[in-house]
C-alpha cells in the first residue's frame, strides 16, 4: 500500500515538473492572445491518467492479493491447528501406551527380581551337600506321595540291619519293600560342564563316574537284605541333565550298577515307575480278591437261576388265567345267546275269543 502511494505521488510531481517546463518554454502568457493549448500538455495528461489506472489496478491487485493471502494464512492456521491437535492426541495415546508398557515392564522387573532371588536361593542350597540331599529327598517324596496311597509307602523307613533308606514301597502279597535312595552328584556334573580343556574333563569325567559307582555300591551293600527287600533297589537322581549324561557318558556303570541289582531313575522314569508298580500293586489286589469274586458270580447265577424258575411258574400262572379267561368268556357268550331269545319272545297279550250265540 505504502509503495503505491509513493509511485502515485511521484507521478503527480512529475506532471507538475513536466507543466512547469512547458510554460516556462513559451515566455510566458501573452494578454494579447489567448494561449493555445500545448500538444505535450495532453500528453502529459494522457500519461497521468494511464498511471492513475495503472495505479488503481495496482490498488486491486493488492487488495486481491492481500484477500488471498489473508485466506491462505487462515487456511495454514487451521490446517496447523488441526495438525497440532491431532498430533497432542497421537502422543497423549502413545505416552498413555509408554506408560502402560513401563508398567508391564516394572512388574515383568519385580517378577525378575524375585526370580532371580529364588534362583540365588535354589544355588545357595545346591552349593550346600547336606541341602542339596534334602532338596532331592523332597522331589522324591512329593512324586511319591502324588501317586500311591499312604499305606503302601514309608519316609526314612528303618532296616532290620538299622540303615535307613529314603522310602521304602510296599506291593500287597509281596514279600519284602522295594528300597528307594536319593543321590545328587552335582559338584563333579557342575565341574565337568564348566571346564574346556581335554585333560580338566577327563579329571572330571573320571570324578563324577567315581560319585556314581560309590552311591552305586552304598545302595548295594546297605540296603540289598535277602528276604526283606525286593530286587533291583532305586537310586533316584532329581536332575534329568545329570541322569541324561549318566546314561549316556557312562553306560559302563549303568551296566555295573544293574548288575548289582541297582536302578538309576531320574523324576520322570521314577514316575512311569511307579505308574507300573500301582498296575502290579491292583493286578495283586484282584488276584486276592478272586475267590470272592467267583464266589460272588456263583450266588449272583444262582439268583439268576431262581429268577427264571420263578418266571417260569408266572408264565404258567398266566397261562391258566388265559384258559379261564377263555372259559368265562365262553360262558358270557352262551348267557348272551340266551338273553337274546328271551328278547325274541312275543310277549303280547292274546287276542280276545268270540262271542258264542244265545240261545234263541
Amino acid at each position: 500500500m505504502e509503495i503505491a502511494l509513493i509511485v502515485l505521488a511521484v507521478g503527480i510531481v512529475a506532471a507538475a515538473a513536466i507543466l512547469a517546463f512547458a510554460l516556462r518554454g513559451r515566455g510566458g502568457p501573452i494578454a494579447a492572445e489567448p494561449p493555445r493549448p500545448d500538444p505535450r500538455l495532453d500528453t502529459v495528461l494522457a500519461g497521468q491518467g494511464e498511471i492513475t489506472g495503472r495505479f488503481q489496478q495496482t490498488i486491486a491487485a493488492q487488495a486481491e492479493l492481500q484477500k488471498a493471502l489473508s485466506e491462505r494464512i487462515d487456511a495454514l492456521n487451521q490446517r496447523l491447528g488441526e495438525t497440532l491437535t491431532e498430533s497432542a492426541t497421537k502422543s497423549a495415546e502413545m505416552m498413555g501406551g509408554i506408560q502402560t508398557r513401563l508398567t508391564v515392564i516394572d512388574e515383568a522387573q519385580k517378577n525378575i527380581t524375585a526370580l532371580s532371588g529364588q534362583v540365588v536361593s535354589l544355588q545357595e542350597i545346591l552349593s550346600d551337600k547336606q541341602s542339596r540331599g534334602a532338596f532331592g529327598q523332597e522331589r522324591m517324596e512329593a512324586i511319591i506321595a502324588d501317586q500311591m496311597a499312604p499305606d503302601q509307602y514309608d519316609f526314612q523307613f528303618t532296616l532290620s540291619n538299622g540303615k535307613r533308606p529314603d522310602c521304602v514301597i510296599r506291593i500287597p502279597n509281596v514279600p519284602g519293600v522295594i528300597v528307594v535312595d536319593s543321590k545328587f552328584p552335582l559338584e563333579a556334573f557342575e565341574t565337568l560342564r564348566g571346564l574346556a580343556s581335554d585333560d580338566e574333563r577327563k579329571l572330571a569325567t573320571a570324578r563324577l563316574k567315581a560319585d556314581v559307582q560309590k552311591h552305586v555300591k552304598d545302595i548295594a551293600e546297605k540296603y540289598l537284605i535277602p528276604g526283606e527287600v525286593q530286587t533291583p533297589a532305586i537310586m533316584f537322581v532329581p536332575s534329568e541333565s545329570i541322569y541324561a549324561e549318566i546314561y549316556t557318558s557312562f553306560g559302563d556303570v549303568v551296566q555295573q550298577a544293574r548288575r548289582m541289582q541297582v536302578v538309576i531313575m531320574s523324576p520322570h522314569v521314577l514316575m512311569l515307575a511307579i505308574s507300573t508298580i500301582q498296575t502290579l500293586m491292583r493286578n495283586a489286589k484282584m488276584r486276592e480278591q478272586a475267590y470272592e469274586i467267583q464266589k460272588e458270580v456263583g450266588a449272583l447265577l444262582q439268583d439268576v437261576k431262581r429268577l427264571g424258575e420263578r418266571v417260569g411258574d408266572l408264565r404258567k400262572h398266566f397261562d391258566n388265567t388265559n384258559k379261564d379267561i377263555v372259559l368265562i368268556e365262553t360262558s358270557v357268550r352262551g348267557i348272551e345267546r340266551h338273553a337274546d331269545r328271551i328278547a325274541d319272545v312275543d310277549l303280547s297279550p292274546p287276542e280276545a275269543a268270540p262271542a258264542l250265540d244265545s240261545p234263541r
